[in-house]
C-alpha cells in the first residue's frame, strides 16, 4: 500500500499540432503538480500514428515535461521511447507484451500496463515487473471507446494488497475525481478533463490538484 499522495498523470489529446500545443502544455504544467505526461497520438479513425508524428511531437514536448521533472511516456511504442530517450512507455493488452517492452526500453525506464477491470491481468503485470498498473474506464469518455468499465473498489483492493502503484483512467475530470482518490488511486490519468475544461487546462490542473490534496488530507 502506498503512503504517497495521489498525483496527476496527463495524457495528451489524440490529435494536435505540436508547436501550438506546446504553449497549452506549458500553461498546464506550470500551475500545479503533474507526475507524468503520456504522449498518446492517434491517426484518423483511431489508426496508429505515423512514427514521424510521434518523433516530432516528442522533440517539442518532451523537453518541456522533463525540464519540470514530469516523466514523459510514449503510448504503445516502447521502440520509439527507447530511440527518443523518453522516460518510458505505456502499453495496452493488445500491444507489445510487457517482456518485449521491458527488453526494448531497458531496466531503468518506466513500463506501465493497461489492465482494464481485471484483477488477474493486474497481478500478472505486477508480478512481471510493471512500474504501474492502470484500471478503467471509471466513467464514460469521448476520448476513447472504453473496452471495459471498472468499479472504484478495484483501486481499494489493489492499494491494500500491493506495492505497485495503480492508475485510474477513463472519463476523469475535476467533478468526478474525488471518489477515485478516496478509493486508493495513486495517479489519476486525465485527458479531455484537462484539455477541454471550460475554464482552460490550467484551471483543470489546479482543481484536480486541490481535490487530490483535500482527499489525501481527509484520509
Amino acid at each position: 500500500m502506498s503512503d504517497q499522495a495521489c498525483r496527476l498523470y496527463l495524457i495528451t489529446p489524440p490529435r494536435f499540432e505540436p508547436r501550438a500545443f506546446a504553449d497549452t502544455l506549458r500553461s498546464a504544467l506550470d500551475v500545479g503538480d503533474v507526475a507524468c505526461l503520456q504522449l498518446r497520438l492517434k491517426g484518423e479513425n483511431e489508426a496508429p500514428p505515423e512514427a514521424d508524428a510521434i518523433r516530432r511531437a516528442t522533440e517539442l514536448l518532451m523537453p518541456l515535461a522533463q525540464a519540470r521533472d514530469v516523466a514523459f511516456l510514449i503510448n504503445d511504442r516502447p521502440d520509439l521511447a527507447a530511440e527518443l530517450g523518453a522516460d518510458g512507455t505505456h502499453i495496452g493488452q493488445s500491444d507489445t507484451t510487457y517482456a518485449e517492452a521491458r527488453k526494448l526500453v531497458g531496466p531503468d525506464r518506466i513500463v506501465g500496463v493497461t489492465c482494464h477491470n481485471s484483477r488477474h491481468l493486474a497481478m500478472e503485470a505486477g508480478e512481471a515487473g510493471a512500474d504501474y498498473v492502470a484500471f478503467g474506464a471509471f466513467y464514460k469518455t469521448d476520448t476513447k471507446e472504453p473496452i471495459s468499465m471498472a468499479d472504484p473498489e478495484i483501486l481499494t483492493w489493489w492499494s491494500e494488497l500491493f506495492e505497485v502503484p495503480c492508475v485510474a483512467i477513463g472519463g476523469i475530470n475535476a467533478e468526478n475525481a474525488a471518489p477515485l482518490v478516496r478509493a486508493g488511486a495513486d495517479f489519476l490519468a486525465v485527458s479531455a478533463g484537462v484539455w477541454s475544461h471550460g475554464e482552460g487546462p490550467a484551471a483543470a490542473v489546479r482543481a484536480l490538484n486541490r481535490i487530490m490534496t483535500e482527499e489525501g488530507n481527509a484520509g
